[in-house]
């Protein structure tokens, strides 16, 4: 199915939905799939709801609180707690299970307030690719995946943010701060705000796509291969920056940024 027709598809399954919650993390995949909502739907019968805890990058807040009044749609903050589950902080392979259950049950509780008549994530295609445990926490809660329905992959997503006009459309994957702790290391604030804070210092020095994989006081730094060799001429400088933040040893993962490639040691 071309992108044309996949969009007139997708537009028919959210407009069968007559009101709707999404759950918006102000990435490239809810911020089109709030847009089409947007162009569906009545904007009145749309809430988007970002969840901000210590496992959501600290500046991606703000960018999503624009993105949505960009879009012209309502928008709420809630605070999650998954930092007070211990079977979400022990970190087995289950974690993301744990940490989306407790989300979308919040945001189910907050549709039904607002007499909206389903939630909705951005899963697509794509992310089938990856193990996603949270999928079952979206099974058991009835949440619809609009996109995944209608066959979009992350390169459809790409293209069509491109034509709405949507800023979002060349920004790279947004994944959990968790994600960087390999199962069976408890999580903490403490370690997420490190990791938060040096990933942060590495996109300011101009990558675009970085992941800083925690391995207790060794960090494994993803890029994309293309810039191994910029990173490696400011070596001295992110290596004094990164030890200032905790870590004894700086290594750098020669096959580049890849999505999930902490899941890489399952059934191994």
């Amino acid at each position: 199915m071309d992108l044309k027709h996949k969009l007139v598809s997708l537009k028919r399954i959210i407009c069968g939905y007559k009101s709707c919650l999404v759950a918006f993390s102000g990435g490239l995949d809810s911020t089109f799939l709030l847009k089409v909502c947007s162009l569906a739907l009545p904007k009145a019968n749309i809430l988007a709801v970002t969840a901000a805890s210590a496992t959501y990058p600290r500046g991606e807040l703000r960018k999503a609180r624009i993105l949505a009044r960009d879009i012209g749609v309502r928008f709420k903050v809630i605070k999650t707690s998954e930092l007070g589950d211990k079977k979400f902080t022990a970190n087995s392979i289950r974690r993301c299970y744990f940490c989306k259950k407790e989300l979308f049950l919040k945001l189910v509780t907050i549709a039904r307030r607002n007499k909206l008549n389903f939630v909705l994530d951005a899963g697509n295609i794509s992310d089938k690719k990856d193990y996603r445990p949270g999928d079952a926490a979206k099974k058991e809660l009835k949440i619809r995946s609009p996109l995944l329905e209608a066959g979009f992959s992350k390169q459809d997503i790409r293209r069509l943010s491109k034509k709405l006009g949507l800023v979002s459309w060349n920004k790279p994957p947004l994944a959990c701060l968790a994600s960087r702790i390999p199962y069976g290391t408890k999580i903490t604030c403490t370690l997420l705000r490190r990791i938060d804070r040096a990933e942060a210092y590495l996109s300011g020095l101009g990558f675009r796509q970085v992941r800083l994989r925690h391995h207790n006081r060794l960090c494994r730094i993803e890029i994309e291969k293309k810039y191994i060799n910029r990173l490696l001429r400011n070596r001295q400088e992110i290596v004094d920056k990164l030890k200032r933040l905790g870590y004894n040893y700086i290594v750098l993962d020669l096959e580049g940024y890849r999505t999930g490639s902490l899941n890489e040691v399952i059934n191994k």
